[in-house]
């Protein structure tokens, strides 16, 4: 799938171990290797990074970016360092649920609201955001649009779009908002969205 999609003309993939996610560790080594060396386009991986080590083996890999979820809540000092170590191959993944932080794979909410964690985040040197609004995702009903723009407006920085994206419409309003990217998952399996149509939709 992973080829297929490289194929169709997607300028990155988007990789998430899930079960690493609720493992706290990575779990699908094997794969994640067969990807990074196989890709050509750049590739960004999340799910269970939540040490120095786990971040620095997956970089060595080939990932260009990766994705901190469950640990960015837990654990801002590791955020800080991995910043200041691996600056713009960090990014930090805001999974909201009803404007709160979920963490462990969606699994366990937090107190948190969306924009105090990615202010918190940005004091720590996080430049860069993916937001998904976990109640939409997988739904192929809409993006959370007005959390997106509330985010992107509240923190000035780069912001990639998850959950709930089902057609080329939801992307076009995505750009209009002024987000950096936009991950479309269940959509692209479906049908929903014709990536090659999408694709040269927006570039136009």
């Amino acid at each position: 799938m992973a080829l297929k999609w490289q194929a169709m003309g997607v300028s990155r993939l988007h990789i998430v171990d899930l079960d690493g996610a609720a493992e706290g560790k990575p779990v699908n080594m094997d794969i994640i290797t067969n990807i990074a060396s196989t890709m050509l386009i750049p590739t960004q991986l999340g799910g269970g990074l939540r040490d120095i080590d786990t971040i620095q083996k997956i970089l060595a890999l080939g990932i260009e970016r990766v994705i901190l979820g469950t640990v960015a809540v837990e654990n801002p000092r590791l955020v800080e360092q991995a910043c200041k170590r691996f600056r713009d191959y960090i990014i930090v993944s805001i999974d909201s649920r009803d404007g709160f932080i979920a963490t462990h794979g969606w699994q366990k909410g937090t107190g948190l609201t969306t924009l105090q964690f990615a202010e918190n985040m940005i004091q720590l040197g996080v430049k860069r955001f993916i937001y998904t609004d976990i109640s939409r995702d997988g739904t192929l009903t809409e993006p959370n649009f007005s959390g997106i723009a509330e985010l992107i407006h509240g923190v000035k920085a780069p912001v990639i779009a998850a959950g709930g994206v089902s057609s080329i419409l939801h992307l076009k309003m995505l750009k209009q908002l002024g987000v950096e990217g936009a991950i479309i998952g269940k959509a692209i399996y479906t049908g929903d969205i014709n990536l090659k149509e999408a694709l040269k939709e927006l570039n136009k």
